[in-house]
């Protein structure tokens, strides 16, 4: 029976690929901050939990080390703020977000990289935020172009035939941390949505798996844009969405 393991299981697209890798009969390793919130979203035979917090890399390491290795594992916990104001720039959420997307991030890489069986694989949930510079997203984007690049690297330094890489970049998904956006989320999708986007992408073997297409084909397209040319649309976007 094949194993995966999921951070930030307990709610959100983490606990919709914990249920439906459960309906495909694979045993979970479900991981987050709170036993008694994964037990009761997560009850069943075939799941098996590891409690951390994923911004200590002792806990994490000594919680993971307790469990029989994994055929897949998904780093998918993180976290989202956004800069109000540019001008009095919040270095403290800056180091929160960067701490928790990026660092916590490393800390899971490190404690789950030993636990992967020879010819398993590794998959890195990052976002679209990364194809182009948007407003106040001045830290939930650079600790996701963070990811891609770790991503990026790891691909590069470890042997593809032991773990294989991938990276996850997806576009607006109806979860409780994006319920709390206060502007348009064009092509937002459901949680089984993007489950089954992630799903089916990782069990083709992709490098990078992205969604939807029409959402990424448009922010791919105006990541080949001038830089100054989306500057001034992107300023422009910003005017209209504060009138």
């Amino acid at each position: 029976m094949k194993r995966v393991l999921i951070t930030g299981a307990s709610s959100g697209i983490g606990l919709q690929l914990a249920q439906d890798y459960l309906h495909d009969g694979w045993t979970v390793v479900a991981c987050g901050r709170d036993a008694d919130k994964l037990a009761n979203v997560l009850p069943g035979e075939r799941v098996e939990f590891g409690v951390f917090d994923i911004n200590e890399r002792d806990q994490a390491v000594a919680a993971l080390s307790k469990l029989a290795p994994v055929d897949l594992a998904i780093l998918n916990a993180g976290t989202c703020e956004y800069v109000d104001d540019a001008h009095a720039f919040d270095a403290a959420l800056f180091e929160r977000v960067v701490q928790a997307n990026l660092i916590g991030t490393g800390n899971c890489v490190a404690a789950v990289l030993p636990r992967i069986k020879t010819g398993g694989r590794l998959a890195l949930v990052s976002s679209s935020v990364t194809f182009v510079p948007l407003t106040r997203a001045e830290a939930y984007g650079a600790s996701k172009a963070g990811v891609d690049y770790l991503a990026r690297t790891l691909a590069v330094d470890l042997d593809s035939q032991q773990v294989a890489i991938s990276l996850v970049r997806p576009g607006f998904v109806d979860t409780p941390l994006t319920q709390k956006n206060d502007f348009p989320m064009p092509g937002r999708v459901s949680p089984e949505q993007a489950s089954r986007a992630i799903r089916a992408g990782l069990a083709k073997g992709k490098r990078e798996v992205t969604f939807p297409a029409g959402f990424i084909a448009t922010l791919r397209f105006l990541s080949w844009l001038p830089q100054g040319l989306w500057l001034n649309l992107a300023r422009r976007m910003k005017r209209s969405a504060h009138e």
